[in-house]
């Protein structure tokens, strides 16, 4: 796994419909690879790769990572000099009152009455805003504008050699190992999608695949893993450490079951670590990929997180190795 591009990737902001900085990263590294490949992006703002093979696929795959992250858009400048703002993409409210967050260049912290002054000390409070220690209207208007853009203010950090914690490693961490292999010419043709907006409805990965017309499309992302304290084995959905996630349904798929049982098959055979989640809740972009064009046999890869949708995701390096073993399995035997 290559750590310092991870971080980069982690701590680039990517909002959904604002994924303009993720995309222009992964351009100029696609642009630093020496291998065949056309690249283009498309109208709605997906990086679509056709990774050129050492002989052609008899079937087309499409290997996809969505390049948004959740966040904020900004929806109003209070007289105080706070702002108001609406959540982009699935944010729990309990993870938000004083939080850090960046507005454009301009950082701030999320808040609002002090729990003490609530008249429900369990509840988070409400009207929270976003503090960037402006005095009044005027000088914020300065600094932040109508219908900005935010993040959490989070690098990615490391708790040990293992076990890393930072932002939007959904779905940066798919980010990275589609980059990882476009690096290397693959035995059979393969097509890489980069797709945005995700986190608002699977909006991007659908157009993509239209374009492409796969006979196979993988979708490659994060997963929660509540395997935490308190948890059962029925309630920890999969687990961290444990190796990639193959699902068999979710909320927005019901997967080909045979696909999903000769993967695993396929894994086993050749001793990649995988698991499966047991909760059907969530989604990913395999919900848009599966029904479009002809259809397509679908699957979903996932990377088991913890404390996903939040400002200190954490993950496992073995997870990754395990999920970049998986995609080159699968990218030869599914091309076949």
């Amino acid at each position: 796994m290559n750590k310092e591009l991870f971080a980069m990737l982690c701590e680039l902001d990517g909002v959904s419909g604002r994924e303009h900085a993720v995309r222009e990263f992964i351009l100029k590294e696609l642009e630093s690879y020496n291998t065949q490949k056309d690249v283009r992006v498309d109208a709605m703002g997906n990086v679509l790769v056709h990774l050129k093979g050492k002989e052609p696929a008899n079937k087309v795959v499409q290997f996809d990572a969505h390049m948004d992250e959740v966040g904020f858009i900004i929806t109003h400048i209070c007289d105080d000099g706070t702002l108001r703002f609406s959540k982009v993409g699935g944010i729990n409210d309990d993870v938000l009152f004083g939080h850090r967050v960046r507005v454009g260049h301009k950082v701030g912290v999320i808040g609002g009455k002090a729990l003490h002054q609530c008249e429900d000390a369990k509840k988070v409070p409400s009207n929270l805003t976003i503090d960037i220690g402006a005095s009044s209207k005027e000088e914020a208007e300065k600094l932040v504008k109508i219908g900005q853009y935010g993040t959490f203010c989070q690098g990615l950090d490391w708790l040990s050699d293992d076990l890393f914690l930072g932002k939007a490693v959904d779905d940066r961490v798919g980010c990275l190992l589609l980059l990882e292999m476009a690096k290397t010419q693959p035995e059979r043709d393969i097509w890489l999608s980069f797709s945005v907006q995700e986190e608002v409805g699977l909006r991007g990965a659908g157009v993509a695949t239209e374009q492409i017309q796969p006979d196979y499309v993988v979708a490659i992302d994060a997963t929660t893993a509540a395997d935490t304290a308190g948890s059962s084995e029925e309630t920890a959905v999969c687990h961290m450490g444990k190796g990639a996630v193959v699902s068999f349904a979710d909320g927005a798929t019901l997967y080909d079951m045979d696909l999903y049982q000769q993967i695993r098959a396929w894994a086993d055979e050749a001793e990649i670590p995988t698991q499966t989640k047991n909760k059907i809740a969530g989604g990913n972009n395999a919900g848009a990929m599966q029904r479009r064009g002809v259809g397509a046999r679908t699957t979903a890869v996932s990377l088991p997180c913890r404390y996903i949708h939040s400002p200190a995701c954490m993950g496992s390096v073995k997870d990754v190795e395990a999920l970049a073993d998986l995609l080159a399995l699968l990218a030869v035997e599914l091309s076949r």
